[in-house]
């Protein structure tokens, strides 16, 4: 038998490497929560989206972190972009209350929120409830209506009630509103107030398809003929499911140093010289939320600098506002926070 004292100091190196690593592979790293359940469900989602979306990948990964996040999104772009569909299948694919809303410049409040109605039988006023009493809200053109008939959405997208004549009325969970609108340049639209604005989490800006996206979306097209293209997709999460998903989320991990390196990306649009207007505390609780559910569609429990950079943007940029020199220079907000995202140092 060799003795260990005749062994090379290369030789004994190398079986400590060797244990070390075989120890190392028997090392199995788990998450402290069970996030499989989720990611299932989020595939699911994708798919049956998918059935009728080509694309737009981004959009849908957004509404979907946005409902984990119990947030609100706006999505921007020129008409045709398939914007309504895609929240409509979203909302389809998901067992809860849909409504939907097309915002008109002669739509009053009462007709969002509902109206108080004489009833002959008792002589007494009933409260009717609007459209918004639901779980999914789809707002159509919300830029289509003036700012009397958008300040309707205030109290009911911030607190999830609304308070008509006195009386306090409280909204199902999940709710969530998606909003669409067509580019400030349109004609016969009227801008969001800045107070509107800061109640979505997210402003999904969405493009045209590429020449592939183009050729896919023609091709199914031609093959639907006269059929219609949301009876193919299934509903699968139910309320309570949301609910937990929600709860799930509200548990991934945020280290302390993510969390100065959110509020050091906050902090720099203030006093950023391209900016008119900076980012509030409401932004950065945006971002730890939407951070957080992006780390969850990765199946991770702990949220990491790419899941808050990738918040940031979507988060951010309906939110500051460009000084107006820069603005005729035609920089843009998202060039901005690119910036101050560059600028900011990544903790490790």
């Amino acid at each position: 038998m060799e003795d260990s004292q005749d062994k090379k100091p290369e030789d004994v190196v190398s079986s400590i490497d060797d244990s070390a690593l075989n120890s190392t592979n028997d090392l199995q790293f788990k998450n402290r929560l069970d996030l499989t359940e989720l990611q299932q469900s989020i595939a699911n989602i994708k798919q049956e989206v998918g059935k009728v979306i080509v694309g737009q990948k981004d959009m849908v990964d957004m509404l979907i972190a946005s409902l984990l996040a119990k947030g609100h999104s706006l999505i921007e772009g020129v008409p045709g972009v398939a914007k309504t569909v895609t929240a409509k299948l979203l909302a389809k694919s998901l067992s809860v209350g849909f409504s939907r809303i097309q915002f008109t410049p002669d739509l009053m409040p009462s007709d969002i929120l509902g109206t108080s109605v004489f009833n002959l039988k008792n002589s007494e006023f009933e409260f009717k409830k609007g459209p918004i009493f639901s779980n999914m809200i789809l707002i159509d053109e919300i830029n289509r209506a003036p700012a009397k008939t958008q300040a309707a959405l205030f109290e009911v997208m911030e607190e999830q009630q609304i308070t008509i004549d006195g009386n306090k009325f409280l909204l199902d969970a999940p709710f969530m509103v998606l909003a669409t609108q067509n580019p400030v340049e349109q004609e016969g639209t009227y801008r969001l107030p800045e107070a509107q604005l800061d109640r979505f989490l997210f402003k999904i800006d969405v493009d045209y398809p590429d020449l592939e996206d183009e050729i896919e979306i023609l091709s199914r097209e031609h093959q639907l003929q006269d059929k219609e293209k949301t009876n193919q997709i299934t509903s699968f999460l139910t309320a309570e499911q949301i609910a937990k998903y929600q709860h799930l989320v509200t548990q991934v991990l945020v280290e302390a140093h993510l969390l100065k390196y959110i509020a050091q990306i906050i902090v720099a649009t203030r006093s950023n010289p391209f900016l008119y207007l900076g980012a509030s505390p409401r932004a950065s609780i945006a971002i730890l939320k939407s951070s957080k559910a992006f780390a969850a569609m990765g199946g991770r429990d702990f949220v990491t600098p790419e899941d808050i950079k990738r918040a940031a943007i979507p988060v951010l940029h309906h939110r500051v506002i460009v000084t107006p020199e820069r603005e005729m220079e035609g920089v843009t907000s998202k060039q901005v926070i690119k910036q101050i995202i560059e600028t900011v140092e990544i903790p490790r």
